[in-house]
């Protein structure tokens, strides 16, 4: 029988951040993952390349994280929207002395540095098992495991990803569809430098996403760029068993060869887009957290962000109960935290979506006035400065560990 101040089931970047955050304000976390280890950190797991924001950032220099992340990721300093290869559209283009917008990291570093932190933590116990009976009542949470052990805790934090069984059992409806796209994911080399800019190039048949990343370490003099492309789902297994020359001629006619010649630097890989928003993320003794709670698509790069945000309310809304010493499963702090989370996943949530739909309208018409929209956008300082804001994960009522301090 093992006890703790919480239970995270789910051992992905959003149960392992919170574990760690809990550690570094003195409580105790078990975190119990399936997950094969030495799988999840292979280069070929996972290609994808999330950008860290730069309140996140902020959230994992002070939990301890961000050193063991340093010099393995690419600043984003500006980013430059279009409709198609149109021209105008927007720059975020933030002054040297306010630091980037964000900093691009392949998903295995990532993993391998909130493993390796979680593991070097006391008060964190890392198990790889698989989660069998789990009970909530008044007296609190306990969890029988499959091979028979026993875990105790007065909370349940529910971070399993977007089919999270946790939010299932405890019959927590859910708003789910299904975009008719899946997204193709490839890192590549190309001829000219990024200039550590990020593009988002939208089409009708689905955003294409360029994002600057480090070189190689066996290729330095050679610029690499993480691609994030939506296709319809009908097109995707075409475009996957395209031979390398052949897709990469057609990211580069996607990108108006304004980086040059483009070859493939990594293998490629896809998955299919959907929405999802829980109506809510708390129950008896139990939290949700990052894709557990809600599912948006990758438009604007805010998902696993997103899922910092609320690991950083849950941490602060956790370590301040105990503090009063309340139960950690008190009511009263749960629903603080749902009060806090609520509107931003709803609205963050509402954005994505509406831009999926608003940049899929085909035709000359639907452009002219979309570009006519990010002129008068680029145009209005307040409202540019705001989405900014937006995009560094800064505006709102951030939680102390976004702002950099500890709680």
């Amino acid at each position: 029988m093992e006890r703790a101040d919480v239970i995270i089931l789910g051992g992905g970047m959003i149960g392992l951040t919170l574990a760690v955050a809990l550690d570094r304000h003195g409580l105790t976390s078990i975190v119990v993952d399936p997950a094969d280890r030495a799988a999840t950190l292979a280069p070929a797991y996972d290609g994808r390349a999330p950008a860290v924001a730069s309140a996140s950032w902020r959230m994992l220099e002070a939990i301890g994280i961000a050193e063991r992340l340093e010099g393995h990721g690419c600043p984003i300093r500006a980013i430059r929207v279009s409709d198609g290869l149109e021209p105008g559209g927007l720059l975020f283009d933030p002054p040297a002395d306010d630091g980037p917008l964000g900093i691009m990291f392949e998903n295995r570093l990532l993993r391998g540095a909130l493993r390796d932190a979680a593991e070097a933590a006391p008060g964190v116990t890392l198990l790889s098992a698989h989660p069998g009976e789990v009970v909530r009542d008044e007296t609190g949470v306990r969890v029988a495991l499959a091979d028979g052990r026993l875990l105790l805790a007065p909370l349940l934090v529910g971070a399993e990803g977007r089919s999270s069984p946790t939010r299932e059992a405890a019959g927590i409806a859910l708003a789910r569809w299904s975009y008719d796209h899946e997204a193709l994911v490839v890192t590549v080399s190309h001829e000219r430098p990024h200039g550590n800019v990020a593009y988002e190039i939208f089409y009708p048949a689905g955003p294409f996403a360029i994002l600057p990343m480090l070189p190689a370490a066996d290729a330095p003099a050679v610029s690499r760029s993480a691609i994030v492309w939506s296709v319809k789902a009908a097109d995707a297994p075409a475009l996957l068993g395209l031979p390398e020359r052949a897709i990469a001629a057609e990211i580069e006619k996607r990108m108006g060869g304004f980086l040059g010649r483009i070859e493939l630097a990594g293998p490629r890989s896809s998955y299919k887009l959907g929405f999802h928003h829980a109506a809510t993320i708390t129950g008896r003794r139990l939290a949700l957290a990052g894709d557990a709670a809600h599912g948006i698509h990758p438009i604007a790069g805010q998902g696993l962000n997103l899922g910092w945000r609320d690991v950083a309310a849950l941490a602060q809304v956790l370590v301040e109960g105990a503090r009063l010493g309340l139960d950690l499963g008190d009511r009263q702090l749960l629903d603080r935290y749902q009060r806090w989370r609520s509107l931003d996943t709803l609205m963050v949530a509402a954005a994505t979506d509406g831009l999926t739909r608003l940049y899929g309208v085909p035709g000359r018409t639907a452009s002219a006035i979309r570009r006519l929209g990010m002129s008068a956008v680029q145009r209005i300082g307040p409202l540019k400065n705001w989405l900014m804001a937006e995009a560094r994960g800064e505006n709102g009522d951030l939680p102390l560990l976004l702002r950099g301090l500890t709680i």
